[in-house]
């Protein structure tokens, strides 16, 4: 069998598009999300694996800024849309598209490629690490309740139409998007996904409803939600299902969470994706009544190594060196002297003794500052080999706020 892989031709997108969603089960999706994910398509970062006329392999990669400890935005792909035909699977053909992704990214001069992963185990052998996490939580608003915040009197909210504050909404999320490693910088056109409410996928909820927070004239937060009525015998059971909530502000925060808490006729509200630390666990009267949960989120593939620990800053100073094993990409294996602080770093290479072996999954993983070096040395994945490196590093590499990828790609 011989497998042609190319870059995707416009022409071409329709069927690998169809073919991608036959992977995943066949369903068609809404034709306004269809649309939407046709125009956002890159063709020109997208390959298709070809078994003669029939595409078997579909692959792409999204134009990306990650924001990482210390504020910058670092140039990623966003490797989205990957799939094998269940025809064709055991043959290398995901292997081969990796190789070819890889290689591009490095060609196209970006020192990251990110991705979500339908099965988390997949990616983990072409070194890709779970760098965030995200929580989800359904929340007995009954029982649970949130206090008015000092200076909550100043903040107005009212209803708005979606689309009529889209632009304003939108404004309020860039401006947040450098608060957080792992949130994404993103080309004209991704604001309309947000704003996507097929009918189909309401579940009997109500239309996407928008709510706005308002200081002085000026737009400083907004919630969208759905509206699911529920009746039981003992009276009304209706559930509120968030779809983004924003907030320039801790008290603007509060008030819209006090807002979803407060709706009447409605007992829950459910949260699919939430940062792990969000404020929201500290401003309930009682967090049990949260019943969270924390899933696997954006995963973090370092392809210039070097480039992508300089792009970041680091807690405290650090001067370690590693050693990679990289085999998928092997121009990152070898020895790293890696120093730097609050203010910027230097990553080169270098034969000094090693302080700490690692593979680049591992500190993809650390990278965002989300997951510990100390813990992926508990779990066998990071050899210390000076005594205090370890401590010296886990300790640099972690941020003062959870990172978090607010939405997929």
């Amino acid at each position: 069998m011989t497998i042609e892989l190319r870059v995707l031709r416009p022409s071409e997108w329709d069927d690998w598009f169809g073919k991608l969603l036959l992977a995943f089960g066949g369903v068609e999706e809404p034709q306004e999300e269809r649309e939407l994910w046709g125009s956002l398509t890159e063709h020109e970062r997208s390959i298709g694996a070809w078994d003669g006329d029939d595409c078997v392999g579909t692959a792409g990669a999204f134009s990306f800024g990650v924001s990482v400890p210390g504020g910058a935005m670092v140039p990623a792909a966003g490797v989205t849309m990957v799939s094998v035909a269940a025809t064709h699977r055991r043959r290398g053909v995901l292997t081969s598209m990796m190789r070819r992704q890889l290689d591009d990214v490095r060609r196209w001069g970006e020192p990251l490629a990110v991705l979500t992963a339908s099965e988390p185990e997949i990616y983990g052998r072409f070194g890709y690490g779970i760098a965030t996490q995200q929580m989800s939580a359904q929340i007995d608003t009954v029982r649970g309740r949130i206090t008015a915040p000092q200076g909550a009197d100043a903040v107005r909210l009212r209803f708005a139409e979606v689309a009529d504050v889209a632009a304003e909404c939108e404004a309020v999320y860039v401006r947040g998007i450098g608060s957080r490693p792992g949130m994404l910088a993103r080309k004209p056109g991704w604001e309309r996904l947000p704003l996507l409410d097929p009918p189909a996928e309401r579940d009997g909820a109500s239309p996407m409803q928008c709510v706005v927070a308002e200081r002085e004239g000026e737009i400083v937060g907004f919630v969208r939600f759905h509206n699911k009525p529920e009746w039981e015998a003992g009276g009304p059971s209706g559930t509120i299902r968030l779809r983004h909530i924003e907030a320039l502000d801790p008290v603007t925060y509060a008030v819209l969470w006090r807002f979803l808490f407060d709706i009447d006729l409605t007992v829950r509200v459910v949260v699919r994706n939430r940062p792990v630390d969000d404020p929201l666990l500290h401003l309930v009267n009682d967090v049990r009544k949260l019943e969270v949960r924390v899933r696997d989120g954006l995963f973090v593939r370092l392809v210039d190594l070097g480039a992508a620990l300089e792009a970041r800053t680091y807690r405290t100073p650090v001067d370690v060196v590693f050693d990679v094993d990289d085999a998928f990409c092997p121009w990152n294996a070898g020895r790293w002297r890696l120093t730097g602080d609050s203010k910027g770093a230097s990553c080169k290479r270098t034969e000094d003794d090693v302080d700490l072996a690692l593979s680049v999954r591992e500190l993809g993983a650390a990278y965002l500052g989300g997951v510990s070096l100390a813990a992926l040395a508990g779990a066998g994945r990071v050899r210390e080999l000076r005594q205090g490196a370890l401590a010296e590093a886990s300790s640099a590499f972690i941020s003062d706020v959870a990172p978090w990828l607010p939405h997929g790609f």
